[in-house]
């Protein structure tokens, strides 16, 4: 039962770091020639959310692995907190909507930015631990 309590005191922080960081980032109106060019406004607040969770899931799993954190810091921050944060049932459930509304080149970019983005962020984050 306190492990159950430990993740959802991470949860809970985790998913109001999401909303907020994805808030701002969407509120930034980043802007590329080629995003302009599509029909619908491309994610960006899901899209640094997903690639920062990751970057921090690999720094702390990478920071367990080592023995430098607890692993009741590693079920409050790894499970708790990066699964409250992460957000990929939002990033698959966007994927269905712009393909839903025939935005498939926007889906397609989205997935493969996100995907690559992500890969290279928990390979950052395991080797600024090493």
């Amino acid at each position: 039962m306190k492990e159950l309590f430990l993740v959802c005191i991470g949860s809970f922080f985790g998913g109001g770091a999401r909303y907020i960081v994805g808030k701002v980032v969407q509120s930034w109106g980043v802007s590329f020639p080629v995003f302009d060019r599509l029909p619908v406004a491309f994610p960006w607040g899901t899209m640094a959310v997903n690639v920062i969770g990751c970057f921090l899931i690999g720094l702390l799993s990478g920071l367990s692995l080592g023995g430098q954190i607890s692993s009741t810091t590693k079920l409050v921050l790894v499970t708790g907190f990066c699964g409250g944060f992460t957000t990929f049932s939002t990033f698959m459930n966007e994927n269905l909507l712009l393909g839903r509304d025939g935005a498939m080149l926007s889906a397609v970019l989205y997935t493969l930015l996100s995907l690559a983005l992500g890969l290279i962020a928990v390979i950052v984050g395991y080797q600024i631990v090493k």
